[in-house]
């Protein structure tokens, strides 16, 4: 064999090398871009997963919300207290306590006259009343207006007298009413208005903690006849 065709075969065998090894990286280089892709794939569904995840925590949080305002809602317009009569009291020609019977309207869910205020006017002075735990009876054993002491009653405070309570919900600790009861709230309207005269419009209501409020709406009349005196209704 000569010289001539040994460079002939050499120079062949390092063309088949070079071509084999351009096949290799152009191999590799789709190797490459493969696994980016599938990189890119991957970030991509976390991402959707993260994002679906959070949608459903916000799905779920206004779903709660929405459920608690509906509660809240029917417990406001469902619940509350009615007022059925108001009676007063007269003492040297004028009213010197009103007694103001109340109970929840039907289906309303118990009513806590802890959180229970009275706003009352006498068309020159308003003064709003909380529940005083010291002034309480748990039925009208002396009278309407001789059960409890008035005398101790500020302007701030209204005491309670049972009437009925079938389940003895309501004590002095936790003055509890629910469907069917009947309270007494007495007010020392001496202590208010330095008493109430005739021809007096006096107005108010009962505030519950959550509900419809009881409404407080009357004339003194043009005389006081009686010791005690029907104002409402």
């Amino acid at each position: 064999m000569g010289y001539s065709e040994k460079l002939n075969q050499v120079v062949k065998k390092r063309g088949e090398k070079d071509t084999t090894l351009s096949t290799r990286i152009h191999h590799n280089k789709k190797a490459s871009i493969g696994i980016g892709s599938l990189i890119i794939f991957i970030a991509m569904i976390i991402v959707a997963g993260i994002a679906a995840s959070v949608i459903l925590q916000t799905m779920n949080t206004l779903q709660q919300q929405a459920m608690n305002t509906g509660k809240e809602t029917l417990r406001d317009i469902s619940g509350g207290v009615e007022v059925t009569h108001v009676s007063g009291y007269v003492s040297n020609s004028k009213i010197t306590q009103i007694a103001i019977f109340i109970t929840p309207i039907v289906a309303s869910e118990d009513i806590d006259l802890t959180y229970t205020y009275v706003s009352l006017s006498d068309s020159s002075k308003k003064v709003i009343l909380s529940y005083d735990n010291t002034c309480f009876s748990s039925s009208v054993n002396n009278g309407l207006f001789g059960t409890l002491n008035a005398s101790n009653l500020t302007a701030t405070e209204y005491g309670v007298m049972v009437i009925r309570d079938a389940d003895n919900s309501c004590t002095a600790s936790s003055p509890t009413i629910n469907e069917n009861d009947l309270v007494v709230l007495l007010v020392n309207t001496t202590q208010c208005f330095s008493g109430i005269n005739t021809r007096t419009q006096v107005f108010g209501t009962v505030n519950p903690e959550y509900g419809i409020t009881g409404v407080i709406s009357f004339t003194t009349p043009t005389a006081f006849v009686e010791t005690i005196v029907d104002l409402q209704p």
